[in-house]
């Protein structure tokens, strides 16, 4: 695997650490796990990373030196290419011939260097986007800034040279049909999953007990990476315009806003605190570190909704956790959160990011009698089938038909005979 802009190691929720970073290491462990031995190919970031991390089981993280560890923004990261793709051309070369068998690279960055492994090494290159610029740049968050067109020349260069492509949903794979033109016999779609083992129901009460939350009390949980997309400026004026219409939930409201700076959060990152001061939500929203996932886990289970106001997700791995965790989501009907969340069943979406209809949706879930448990109850069902040994398996299926296309484009084909 091509993991080039973000390690699997990295905490996710600060930075450009989020659902992709779970999905890598997630996905790598459970292919470990039925014989596929795994390599992921990621830039180092500090001198002090060992060359190789061993995570056990099969899996192992090779840091590769490409330009200053520090300081790079991700617009910057181009520039890189050309010394991330020797330094693992390289390590292959240390290897027996034969070494790899495919290449699963993520995000465009990675699919570049993939592209080239691919050729080099005869083998099938199988590419996820993650996300797509053309899709981001159509859905902009206000204040954002659109990718730009050296992103998207180089996401239709990794779409033409992949053997096969891997979308969230089908909604993405239309997309990357649509929008990039791609082959529709060579996508595939495959969910990506939860760690059912960690995100699970564990009950409001002990949560809550463990972090100091008080019993009775309107928990509305945001978490993810603080930036224009994540739309946690969207949730902060719903819950200040419900507290505008309903003053009597004002007392028992908490708004956790688990995560940290990302993309264009950086620029400002005090932005969001200054928000919830204007605002006059100072004493109600709680700023809170990104933690590993055992701990955001407990985070799920005490809040009484988790938001998802994003612009734009491929998928929306949050909205999964908080589900398997038994809480129900309130979320954006856009991209993959539409295949994530079932409406009315294990949450709700909510159409555009209007301030009243998100603080309409919010208020259901926290005064309408049975709503919140029946959502739970069903978000748990919701999620069941989205397990990562699913996603390995369907993987897997991936793996074969794209080694099955990319023999039968190597095979020499008949020869041609040329005019007597």
């Amino acid at each position: 695997m091509i993991s080039l802009h973000t390690s699997p190691l990295d905490q996710p929720g600060t930075g450009d650490a989020g659902g992709m970073n779970v999905y890598v290491i997630e996905l790598a462990r459970r292919l470990a796990a039925r014989g596929t031995e795994v390599d992921v190919f990621t830039r180092a970031t500090s001198s002090r990373l060992p060359a190789v991390v061993d995570c056990g089981d099969g899996v192992r993280v090779r840091h590769v030196v490409a330009g200053p560890f520090q300081g790079l923004d991700k617009t910057e990261l181009p520039a890189q290419l050309c010394t991330f793709a020797r330094e693992v051309l390289r390590a292959e070369a240390a290897e027996e011939v034969g070494h790899y068998d495919v290449v699963h690279s993520h995000y465009w960055l990675s699919g570049q260097v993939g592209a080239l492994a691919r050729d080099r090494w005869r083998v099938p290159l199988v590419h996820s986007m993650h996300t797509m610029a053309k899709v981001k740049n159509a859905a902009l968050a206000a204040g954002d800034v659109p990718e730009p067109a050296a992103r998207v020349l180089g996401e239709e260069q990794v779409v033409a040279a992949a053997d096969m492509l891997v979308a969230n949903t089908d909604q993405e794979a239309k997309q990357l049909i649509e929008c990039y033109d791609a082959d529709p016999g060579r996508v595939e779609v495959v969910h990506p999953g939860v760690d059912l083992g960690v995100f699970r129901p564990t009950g409001r009460g002990p949560a809550r007990e463990a972090l100091g939350l008080p019993q009775d009390a309107h928990v509305v949980l945001f978490a993810g990476r603080i930036q224009a997309l994540k739309g946690p400026e969207v949730l902060l004026r719903a819950v200040a315009r419900l507290l505008a219409d309903s003053p009597e939930l004002a007392d028992r409201m908490v708004v956790p806003v688990v995560g940290g700076p990302s993309g264009s959060g950086l620029e400002k990152p005090e932005a969001l605190g200054r928000l919830a001061d204007e605002l006059g939500l100072s004493d109600v929203v709680r700023f809170v570190p990104p933690m590993a996932q055992s701990d955001l886990a407990r985070w799920y289970a005490a809040a009484t909704l988790v938001a998802v106001p994003s612009y734009n997700e491929s998928f929306g791995l949050v909205a999964v956790e908080a589900q398997a965790s038994g809480t129900p989501v309130v979320a954006a009907a856009v991209g993959g959160l539409t295949t994530a969340v079932s409406h009315e069943r294990s949450g709700l979406l909510v159409e555009g990011h209007d301030v009243d209809d998100w603080a309409a949706a919010i208020r259901r879930v926290l005064v309408e009698e049975g709503l919140r448990e029946r959502l739970a109850a069903g978000a748990v069902r919701w999620t069941a089938g989205f397990g990562w040994e699913q996603t390995a398996e369907r993987t897997l299926e991936v793996y074969a038909r794209a080694a099955q296309l990319r023999r039968r484009e190597l095979e020499p084909g008949p020869a041609t005979l040329v005019g007597r």
